[in-house]
């Protein structure tokens, strides 16, 4: 009976009892880290939960749809900042998806000198590094007083409209959807433009063999087979505009006044309980913990929701 040489590949080896000692370790090792992870944030939900318990009982439901928030008279409802929360996410997504993908296709692209994709990565990169905080800064003593006379134009022609029925007097919601703009686009661009460099070159070869022009590549053939990436990254930007706190909070005016118009004051969940958490005390607190569980729950759902996109676009364009 003939044995199979040493040398052959697929001869399973039979392996040292400290290097089975080793792999085991290992894989325990990386279980249980992966366990923490769970832990903590279900500790987190725990903790946001039991502080909430009070104001769960005395206001139910109701907090999510009433806009008061009087702590000398103990009435408080969430709707202002649920209101500022998602108008202010969306409607900064809606923004920078199209320049984030844009800007992606630009410089993974032969559109421009290698060198000048190189240093507009850099830059996308760098813009990413700076602190909420200075950014905030430049929001006000900058870019708010550079958008008022455009805001004012736009309450003198649509202010008939409830979302622009209020006048511009400084920060409000509108500069804060910008700032939001300014710090979700490094997040989109750079998943965008890894997704799109991951695109096989075959198949780009094989659409510009086939007679199709650059766009139609890039619109019917590249687009599609990044897709699901690309979605990724929207989604967790998404997420990143919702929790945002400081540039947020130094912009947009933490008002408790509810408004339709994006002209106006607003606040959201993370503005609201950066400002009061540190003086809040008995049933505030509570209300505050409610506030923060809805916005754990409304970033629950995203993180959700993307996982789900990603996967039918997957299989959509496997």
């Amino acid at each position: 009976m003939s044995t199979a040489p040493a040398s052959d590949p697929f001869v399973l080896r039979r392996r040292p009892l400290q290097e089975r000692l080793v792999d085991q370790g290992f894989q325990r090792l990386t279980v249980v880290l992966a366990s923490l992870v769970g832990i903590v944030l279900l500790g987190i939900l725990l903790t946001v939960a039991m502080g909430s318990r009070e104001a769960m009982a005395a206001f139910g439901l109701g907090f999510l749809t009433t806009s008061d928030w009087d702590p000398s008279g103990e009435r408080y409802g969430a709707f202002t900042a649920i209101y500022g929360t998602i108008v202010t996410s969306v409607l900064s997504l809606l923004i920078a998806v199209p320049l984030g993908v844009g800007t992606a296709i630009f410089i993974t692209e032969n559109l421009i000198p290698l060198r000048i994709r190189l240093l507009l990565g850099v830059m996308v990169e760098l813009l990413a590094a700076i602190p909420s905080v200075v950014l905030g800064l430049w929001a006000i003593f900058v870019m708010e007083p550079f958008l008022r006379p455009i805001l004012g134009g736009l309450y003198t022609t649509l202010g008939w409209l409830p979302f622009f029925s209020t006048e511009p007097q400084g920060p409000g919601m509108a500069p804060a959807i910008l700032i939001l703009v300014v710090m979700i686009l490094p997040i989109i661009t750079a998943i965008s433009r890894d997704s799109l460099q991951q695109v096989p070159t075959e198949l780009r070869s094989a659409a510009y063999g086939v007679g199709t022009t650059r766009w139609d590549a890039i619109l019917q053939v590249i687009l599609p087979a990044a897709i699901s990436g690309i979605t990724g990254g929207v989604m967790l930007a998404l997420g990143r505009a919702m929790g945002e706190t400081m540039a947020v909070t130094m912009i947009i005016g933490n008002s408790t006044n509810f408004s339709w118009s994006l002209l106006a004051p607003g606040n959201t969940i993370s503005s609201m309980l950066a400002n009061q958490f540190g003086e809040a005390d008995g049933q505030q607190v509570s209300a505050l913990m409610y506030a923060a569980l809805v916005l754990m729950l409304l970033t629950l759902v995203v993180n959700v929701l993307a996982q789900w996109v990603v996967r039918r676009l997957s299989l959509k364009y496997s």
